[in-house]
């Protein structure tokens, strides 16, 4: 493994624009992703921001990251905190990975970053995603933010964020994904997603059947571990829901902006890592139902009103997917159900095809470009292993399967939009280009 590759000839683009940066980064790396800190640590050191002086929230988890980012963000922005945002990957433009105070930061504040970013690395070679998490931590150091919050991309243990220290860490979910990587099980997975995890330092977990590996880790650390239905918990009302810990205890809170029923376990989570954060980040009651009542996500059952409908939803999993079933199955459709989805050959396709059986009257299967996409094809090959027997129509880009669907879906049908990151956002972009906005979601 070569930590310190030579520089290629073509020099950086330091006086470009931000899309000239980010071709020129991914051309710079051997490898799309190399886990490993040393590297990304070494340029940190370098750059003086390996040692923030603001709080940090670490979360990592399989499904459940960004909801618990974004209601975290929430809170913490509403209790009038400047707070730093880093998440993973974007939906339409990079600019998304990187927020301070909730808006996207600028092209030329990412670019100065790359560039100083560069300077610093030497001969060190750095991916894409390594560049991106020292250049959100160096504009945070620049920027006297009062709190981060850093999505994990990957993982954990290994991941580029997992050179912060962090005050708190929050793991969402554990389930099966990028085998390839972390491994084949549950605990296989669990235990590199517990590597975010400090010595001495609170680590909070709002799966409710955490793996064991996650929490033998914990004690091998001594990290303490709080656990849903454990140290804390939530009960659903009719008049909204109520959190307890061990310490206080909201009744009546209002339900999180974003759609289902699982957020609240994700809320619950975060209010336990609010807790824990309290000595350096205290927020009221106040400053909670108002980050819960505001909070928005793109792309998690996010809802365009028609006709016809479209829904937007990043599943690309089997836990997320049955999830999304779950959702979808609370919310009947007035007419016909339409499903358009393109996923990644390297995740569990089946499995999610499997958990999103009995609900479509339609499949729009599309063909993602690049070397990890899985042809419309393929993607067939799959849904002919269902029991069901539902019409299936494959189209060669996303931009054609949107036409089409646009073209003869009904009034009262919804057009549901799922798996990939590059599927979802294809179709965000065709709908903020036709004037189509989302409306505002409703638990």
């Amino acid at each position: 493994m070569n930590h310190h590759a030579p520089r290629l000839a073509a020099l950086p683009p330091r006086f470009g624009c931000l899309g000239d940066w980010l071709a020129w980064q991914e051309s710079l790396h051997v490898r799309e992703i190399e886990l490993g800190l040393d590297r990304v640590r070494a340029v940190a050191e370098r750059m003086g921001i390996g040692r923030p002086g603001y709080a940090t929230v670490t979360v990592g988890g399989t499904n459940g990251k960004g909801s618990s980012v974004a209601m975290l963000d929430a809170i913490l922005g509403a209790a009038g905190y400047r707070v730093g945002r880093y998440t993973s990957p974007h939906l339409v433009r990079y600019n998304e990975r990187i927020r301070i105070g909730g808006d996207a930061v600028a092209d030329d504040a990412i670019c100065a970053s790359f560039d100083r970013i560069d300077q610093a690395r030497g001969d060190i070679s750095l991916t894409y995603f390594e560049f991106g998490t020292l250049a959100a931590l160096d504009i945070f150091f620049r920027s006297g933010i009062d709190v981060a919050i850093l999505e994990v991309g990957m993982g954990g243990r290994l991941d580029a964020v997992n050179i912060i220290d962090a005050d708190v860490a929050l793991v969402a979910t554990v389930d099966i994904d990028h085998v390839e990587w972390l491994g084949t099980d549950r605990e296989a997975i669990g235990w590199e997603k517990a590597g975010i995890f400090r010595s001495a330092r609170p680590a909070v977990c709002s799966d409710p059947q955490p793996p064991q590996s996650l929490r033998r880790h914990a004690g091998q650390i001594g990290s303490r571990l709080l656990l849903l239905g454990r140290e804390y918990g939530y009960e659903m009302a009719a008049a909204g829901w109520s959190w307890w810990s061990d310490r206080q205890r909201f009744d009546v809170l209002p339900r999180p902006r974003l759609i289902g029923d699982f957020q609240l376990q994700n809320a619950a989570g975060v209010l336990m890592a609010l807790q824990e954060l309290a000595s350096r980040c205290p927020v009221t009651r106040g400053a909670i139902e108002q980050g819960l009542r505001t909070v928005t996500l793109s792309g998690r059952f996010q809802v365009f009103s028609g006709p016809p409908v479209w829904i937007l939803d990043v599943a690309h999993n089997p836990q997320s997917a049955h999830v999304l079933a779950e959702t979808l199955r609370a919310r009947p459709a007035a007419g016909r159900t339409l499903f358009m989805t393109g996923m990644l050959r390297d995740k569990d396709i089946g499995g999610v095809f499997r958990a999103m059986s009995g609900l479509a009257d339609e499949w729009h299967l599309v063909t993602l470009a690049g070397r990890r996409g899985a042809t419309a094809a393929q993607l067939a090959d799959h849904l002919r292993q269902l029991p069901e027997e539902v019409p299936m129509t494959l189209h060669a880009t996303v931009d054609a399967a949107f036409a089409m669907l646009g073209a003869t879906a009904g009034s009262n049908d919804r057009i549901l939009v799922f798996g990939s990151f590059l599927t979802v956002a294809g179709v965000a972009m065709l709908l903020e280009r036709d004037g189509a906005r989302p409306v505002a979601a409703r638990a």
